[in-house]
């Protein structure tokens, strides 16, 4: 068996190899058990619908999920919802029609941030719904999720949060020091 990449013809699986010819069974059940993995993983799976957008906009896009540590696939609706069945990210089956495109992160925040970002400045990419952690998210929902700081960015915020009072502590402590030396 190839390489993932010499599978999905890098980022756009059609059911063909990237030379063009018909991608055989087994092939696809990789794929699929793959992608079936990826979900049991996942903390949340978010369905896009990418009509209209060119290869430029859809690299931009690959980029801005990578950046959020998530991962974005395209892939034939069918070998999808096959991929979905006995996770959580069943009930997004439905959701699997027409040009659609998954995100999922083990972050459950981390997906609908990179996605959420991206049709702001792009219109065409439009959120059909997510499942995180089990639960039926609303296109809203997800956008609100991803307005959300990231994991990291709350860590720092609690990094920070915890040192300010040290450090002012530590102010008044040389304070009270200084004054003992100048008496």
């Amino acid at each position: 068996m190839g390489s993932e990449a010499e599978l999905t013809g890098l980022p756009f699986f059609d059911g063909r190899n990237k030379e063009g010819t018909k991608v055989k069974r087994e092939q696809k059940a990789e794929l699929r058990s793959k992608m079936n993995e990826d979900f049991s993983t996942a903390g949340l799976v978010v369905v896009t619908h990418y009509s209209g957008l060119t290869v430029a906009e859809m690299s931009a896009l690959r980029d801005a999920v990578r950046k959020q540590d998530a991962k974005f696939r395209v892939t034939k609706n069918r070998i999808t919802r096959l991929a979905l069945a006995g996770t959580q990210y069943e009930q997004l089956a439905d959701l699997m029609v027409g040009p659609t495109a998954i995100s999922y992160s083990v972050d459950p925040i981390a997906a609908a941030k990179a996605v959420v970002e991206f049709a702001k400045k792009n219109e065409k990419l439009i959120i059909r719904g997510g499942i995180m952690n089990g639960k039926v998210l609303s296109v809203a929902e997800i956008k609100a999720l991803g307005e959300l700081p990231s994991m990291d960015q709350l860590r720092g915020k609690l990094v920070g949060l915890i040192q300010a009072p040290a450090a002012q502590i530590a102010r008044v402590f040389k304070a009270y020091a200084d004054k003992e030396q100048a008496a």
